[in-house]
């Protein structure tokens, strides 16, 4: 059956943090945070909401970033009365600014073949990021759970995304970063999946991974 349309999830697959923004609590106090100290955080928390996926709730969102960081801020201990702010920041959508070079074009590229769609655990702000950001007209629908009132991975948010498009989930694939909440939420519903993995979590885990946008078509078409 051929694939008509892709979702992608939004944070840390089309658009990623501005650290100066993020990490301006922890900059403001003169700390600087190595790169690989935040690709280890990242790990760390994926591989965590996927060790405890049973525990999934509408608090998904809120305990990675509390794990992100308490594990970020390991380096850091007397830095620790800082967590609640730089969740704060991290969950907070307008915070989301950087785009890699590239990601417009490829999108165009997609789309030629595919309906494009966003399905992202946000704070009701995402289709106005991606307005500012110059990405909202490569999408027919951006799905954003403070809208819908699902987090990922509940499958209503997965299905109001079909609905929009009205496309059967079959004929679908979705891509997002978090194995537990991306790739086995959008499984149970009967999307295809893969795992946009730029920091190698899942490098060998035997599921289908893409560290790119530019891989996703050569992907798709094999």
């Amino acid at each position: 059956m051929r694939l008509r349309a892709i979702f992608f999830d939004a944070g840390n697959t089309l658009v990623f943090p501005d650290r100066e923004k993020t990490l301006a609590p922890l900059k403001s106090r003169g700390v600087e945070v190595p790169q690989e100290t935040i690709f280890a955080a990242e790990r760390a928390a994926r591989r965590f909401r996927d060790a405890n996926a049973g525990g999934a709730s509408k608090q998904t969102d809120q305990q990675y970033w509390d794990v992100y960081y308490q594990s970020l801020l390991e380096g850091f201990p007397g830095q620790r009365d800082l967590l609640p702010e730089l969740v704060a920041a991290a969950r907070n959508s307008a915070n989301w600014s950087v785009v890699l070079p590239g990601t417009r074009e490829q999108l165009l590229q997609l789309k030629m073949n595919y309906r494009l769609g966003v399905i992202s655990n946000s704070d009701g702000h995402m289709a106005d990021l991606f307005a500012r950001l110059g990405l909202a007209d490569r999408f027919e629908t951006i799905v954003d759970s403070a809208k819908v009132g699902y987090q990922k991975p509940h499958p209503e948010i997965f299905r109001s995304a079909l609905r929009l498009l009205d496309v059967p989930s079959e004929e679908s694939v979705y891509v997002g970063d978090v194995y537990s909440i991306d790739y086995l939420g959008a499984r149970a519903v009967g999307m295809h999946a893969m795992v946009m993995d730029p920091y190698g979590t899942y490098a060998n885990n035997g599921i289908p991974r893409v560290e790119s946008l530019s891989e996703i078509g050569p992907l798709l078409e094999r």
